[in-house]
């Protein structure tokens, strides 16, 4: 092979020691190994006839599916550069965003297609093609790619300001690969459920069987947990690795129809904070399963894991502690600094560790490691403020506060810029996140600072239980200036997890 630090290779490599073990399963269609690699090739072929070349930058429009992944796999053969859009971006954010990355070729679905004649970014691209691909039976020479080529490029969630292209190369990729390999243990046997399209993608790597989920993740509302445990039971699934709202959807469906099931063994979910109260929720429905919740980000990914039994066990005083979530993984350094709103220039490693904050105490999460992204498209602030570079490494500041107890445990305390400073106060929004799940009644909550007041948001399962809800708040050590209920709380648009705390600020500023 050309170059081992690529997943194509790792794919390929799969098709050709067992080229009929299922590799895809969409919808009612499976796809071998074997056929599903001369698929690519095909399309690889097909797209330098078009006239995408090695180092160009593809918009790839196309949802989770096999032409998804034949796409992408047949870019990175060629060299070619496959950017994503999420389906949730505005049409704003997606000018933004094609400005930025300048493709030269776009690849949409029949929907995508007539969508760039209408959105001036998409229509600026000169190459556009569908998901389909003529047989060419010529031979060509595919291009050289090495480990430093990228490979694939991803915008970050943020909906405001420059946008945020983190930038894998095949190195990182192939990195990304070694880490998680430890963490999921694929087997010869699984048959996987990855809901994360990254995931997808390293199972094709590590020759594991993917099911795609019959599931729109930009639409939550269309998560049917019926169905997708009919395809659980039909095609024989043993994994699941999805975001937080997946798991719990489908915990919750299990647990109100008393169905049980017991062929999974294994589930992973991250993206997300999973509190207590939710992790419970995923024992109750999978009580002979091994759930793990990862603590990563787009940039880092794993950072550290925690068994499902731990969280809730570690977590008791919940005012007090920070939400667990495990061990660094291996392959992840883990250093806790003082919290600051400026950019970090370091000449050395021991300036570094000057700004390292005692163990217990609470400081900015910041991780090293191969698998950990150190550069952004054409975007340099935000490669001043999010990176800190130091002796031929780089670490990644994560923008959450945390901390590293004595046996090296990591603690989550919340978003940097969500700490509330008020009368030498430090208070925690994540915190009180984490224990107003465990309130009855409470469906979710969490704490904001409006017009210099400190006020309790609250999302009730119940709304019979407002009155108790509000006496219990007002009996905890914080004061509240106002205890405010909403309907619904807003969530992040990638995994209907996270609340959207500047869309909440919005909608209870508007209420007020």
């Amino acid at each position: 092979m050309s170059d081992p630090f690529n997943i194509t290779d790792l794919f390929y490599e799969t098709a050709l020691k067992k080229p009929r073990k299922i590799a895809l399963i969409y919808k009612d269609k499976k796809t071998d190994f074997g056929c599903f690699s001369e698929s690519v090739t095909e399309t690889a072929l097909y797209f330098l006839k078009k006239g995408i070349k090695k180092g160009d930058r593809v918009m790839v429009f196309v949802p989770m599916s096999d032409h998804l992944y034949r796409i992408v796999l047949a870019l990175f053969k060629i060299g070619a550069i496959a950017v994503f859009l999420d389906e949730w971006v505005s049409i704003k954010r997606l000018n933004d965003c094609c400005k930025l990355a300048a493709c030269r070729a776009f690849i949409g679905t029949p929907k995508g297609i007539i969508l760039a004649w209408f959105v001036p970014g998409l229509r600026r691209i000169p190459l556009r093609f569908g998901v389909h691909y003529d047989k060419k039976n010529e031979v060509i020479r595919f291009p050289e790619t090495t480990k430093n080529d990228i490979a694939l490029i991803t915008f970050t969630t943020g909906s405001t300001g420059i946008p945020k292209a983190a930038i894998r190369t095949h190195a990182l990729l192939f990195e990304q690969f070694q880490a998680l390999i430890p963490l999921i243990k694929p087997g010869e046997n699984d048959i996987s459920m990855p809901v994360l399209p990254i995931v997808l993608l390293l199972n094709l790597g590590a020759g594991v069987t993917s099911v795609i989920a019959d599931y729109k993740s930009s639409k939550p509302s269309s998560l049917k947990s019926e169905k997708i445990v009919g395809q659980i039971e039909k095609f024989d699934i043993n994994t699941i690795i999805a975001s937080p709202f997946f798991v719990k959807q489908l915990a919750h469906h299990l647990i109100d129809t008393n169905f049980k099931i017991n062929a999974i063994t294994k589930i992973f979910t991250g993206g997300a904070p999973v509190f207590p109260t939710e992790a419970n929720v995923y024992q109750k429905a999978f009580p002979e399963t091994e759930i793990r919740i990862v603590y990563g980000s787009t940039e880092a990914e794993p950072i550290s894991s925690a068994g499902v039994k731990n969280i809730i066990s570690e977590t008791e005083n919940l005012l007090f502690h920070g939400l667990f979530v495990g061990k660094p993984e291996g392959c992840t350094a883990v250093k806790i600094i003082r919290i600051t709103d400026d950019d970090i220039l370091v000449n050395k490693l021991k300036d570094l560790e000057i700004l390292e904050v005692k163990t217990g105490e609470r400081g900015e999460i910041i991780v090293s490691g191969k698998h950990v992204l150190t550069s952004y498209l054409n975007n340099p602030a935000a490669l001043k403020r999010n990176k800190i570079f130091v002796e031929n490494q780089c670490w990644h500041r994560t923008g959450d506060s945390g901390y590293l107890d004595t046996d090296g445990h990591l603690f989550l305390t919340g978003r940097c810029n969500t700490l509330i400073e008020k009368g030498g106060r430090c208070i925690s929004t994540f915190i009180y996140e984490n224990y107003f799940q465990t309130m009855k009644g409470v469906e979710s909550g969490t704490v904001m600072m409006l017009k210099n007041q400190i006020v309790a948001v609250i999302e009730l399962s119940d709304s019979r239980l407002e009155e108790s809800v509000k006496n219990a708040i007002k009996q905890l050590p914080e004061a509240f200036d106002e205890i405010f209920f909403i309907s619904k709380m807003p969530r992040d648009p990638r995994h209907n997890s996270k609340i959207d705390y500047e869309k909440l600020k919005e909608s209870v500023n508007h209420k007020r």
